[in-house]
């Protein structure tokens, strides 16, 4: 993330909304944001580990404690102060772009090219 305030991506968006409620494992992450999208966002474990990767390394998430669960390490990420930041930003972003659209009239109508 280079820009001062960049956009989110979806998938990054959901990570961090799935946060909100309090620290997740990734396999909560991944339910969350599916659950939150009526299962319209999958998102694949890859993409998963490598945007909290990314996401720790810019300051908007933490890993915490982890557990060993079935012989395996599971940790638990959870939201900074700049990653609830970065997510009010993006929902605002996003209200508003919305609103240029939703805002118009039902009957407007794009005129031919």
């Amino acid at each position: 993330m280079t820009r001062r305030n960049p956009s989110l991506t979806e998938p990054q968006y959901f990570i961090l909304a799935a946060l909100m409620d309090g620290p997740l494992h990734g396999y909560g992450i991944i339910k969350a944001a599916e659950q939150a999208t009526d299962g319209r966002l999958r998102i694949a474990v890859g993409t998963l580990y490598g945007a909290l990767e990314r996401m720790e390394r810019a300051g908007l998430i933490v890993a915490g404690d982890e557990e060993i669960v079935d012989g395996r390490a599971r940790r638990y990420y959870r939201l900074t102060e700049d990653g609830t930041k970065a997510l009010g930003r993006e929902a605002l972003r996003m209200r508003q772009a919305a609103a240029v659209v939703l805002g118009r009239p039902r009957d407007a109508r794009v005129a031919p090219a």
